[in-house]
């Protein structure tokens, strides 16, 4: 049976050389469209993961952090800023933070970064650690010498996560870790399927591995996923890890203020001094401090609030379900807990005891290496600030006096600032309430 095409008997009559012009016109307008259509979304993918693979450590799984990100960049709902077309170009391998945007309709995208647990180099040679510690060539397999230690056969063995596990670890998170703790850093892992419980039976020993890994080198990804955002803790949001790539919200640097009117640089003082207080004093009770603070340490986001953009030093002291004694944290028996895991961050330095955190941490360093730069002495010295200002900033800053000077300085030093905050749309983490109510 014949099969006559539509447009065929249209062309019924017409001159044969009209006929054939027609014909070739068509023919050239359909290769032109085959031509100009985009290359079909699995041949992008295939690109991106040839591509990336190597980049994003993918090959180092499951001495990795997760995949839990991965479909995004493979479809680029995550790109790089450099990712002006639909054509990857990944930049320099050799820095450990990007800036990218990320997208859930194709339409609105958002800041977020993109970085590695520690610099390009750093695992390079953590890596080489592992292969070394097991007697094995700097090629091997990292993968398998970390399953063949005792620690992880310890991890693989076990359904719940002991304090016993993660001694000898140098992450501020384990400095003094008590069983309520480690629960909430497994029930809020994010890079498994079942999130929520306090056991590990739903882990494969791929999980297991990734868990421990991430604790050993860098922390940070973690202390994301226990205090999210979304629950009103001053972190940003924890969008996922791809290989040993992290991704969370972006933010503008805190030095972006620095050049900005007085009445922005006191509201983001204020708010430093206001998250330390309640990151120490929380429903939760658990005490977050911060062992090291600098500017880098924290970002601007959008509507004005102040984020802890980096939680790889923050400390965490559980007040109700206590913790281990110092001489079990620091004594010999613990001593026979560092291994290989214990260096990977690229320091194999033991945190101090328990004990030694004192409770106006967080303020001294604060107010001795970050409110500085926000209120410098030409400010301090301004008729705009009362004239104590400079004297509480500094009792603030001085780590030698008691606690509780320290403690009352910082407090003066939010009263002050307080009431020197703007009230504008700009602030939209407490507009239009500041309009209404002076404790905004």
């Amino acid at each position: 049976m014949a099969v006559t095409w539509p447009w065929a008997k249209a062309g019924r009559g017409l001159p044969a050389a009209l006929w054939l012009w027609v014909v070739g016109w068509a023919l050239t307008l359909a290769s032109a469209v085959v031509v100009v259509t985009p290359y079909p979304p699995s041949a992008r993918q295939d690109k991106a993961y040839g591509v990336g693979r190597s980049f994003l450590g993918l090959d180092k799984c499951n001495a990795c952090v997760g995949t839990s990100i991965c479909k995004k960049l493979f479809k680029e709902d995550i790109r790089f800023d450099r990712w002006l077309t639909s054509h990857l170009e990944l930049p320099k391998a050799s820095r450990q933070h990007y800036q990218g945007n990320l997208t859930d309709d194709s339409e609105t995208w958002r800041p977020v970064v993109l970085s590695r647990l520690l610099s390009p180099q750093r695992h390079q040679l953590s890596d080489y650690s592992i292969c070394s510690s097991a007697g094995r060539p700097p090629t091997c397999s990292i993968e398998a010498a970390l399953r063949a230690t005792p620690r992880f056969q310890s991890w693989a063995r076990s359904h719940l996560l002991f304090p016993s596990m993660v001694q000898g670890l140098s992450a501020p998170l384990l400095r003094c870790p008590s069983q309520r703790l480690l629960d909430r850093v497994v029930r809020r892992y994010a890079e498994v399927l079942d999130v929520g419980s306090v056991q590990m039976k739903h882990f494969s020993d791929r999980d297991k591995l990734r868990l421990l890994y991430t604790l050993a080198v860098n922390q940070h990804p973690l202390v994301l996923q226990m205090f999210p955002g979304t629950e009103g803790w001053p972190f940003p949001r924890y969008h996922g890890s791809c290989g040993r790539l992290v991704v969370w919200a972006g933010s503008r640097p805190l030095r972006a203020l620095y050049s900005a009117p007085l009445e922005q640089r006191v509201d983001a003082a204020y708010q430093l001094l206001h998250i330390a207080q309640a990151l120490a004093a929380n429903s939760l009770r658990f005490r977050l401090y911060y062992t090291r603070a600098s500017e880098d340490t924290f970002g601007l986001a959008e509507d004005g609030r102040v984020l802890v953009m980096d939680a790889s030093g923050i400390g965490v002291i559980d007040l109700q379900g206590g913790s281990l004694p110092d001489d079990l944290i620091t004594g010999p028996a613990n001593q026979t807990s560092v291994d290989v895991f214990s260096c990977l961050s690229g320091s194999c330095d033991r945190p101090p005891p328990c004990s030694t955190v004192r409770p106006s941490q967080s303020f001294s360093l604060l107010c001795r290496n970050v409110l500085p730069r926000l209120l410098p002495s030409s400010d301090l010295r301004s008729p705009r600030l009362p004239g104590h200002t400079a004297r509480e900033l500094a009792t603030c800053a001085n780590a030698s006096r008691p606690d509780s000077e320290v403690a009352q300085a910082a407090h003066s030093l939010m009263d002050i600032l307080r009431t020197m905050r703007p009230c504008s749309p700009r602030y939209g983490y407490r507009y239009p309430e500041c309009i209404y109510n002076d404790r905004f």
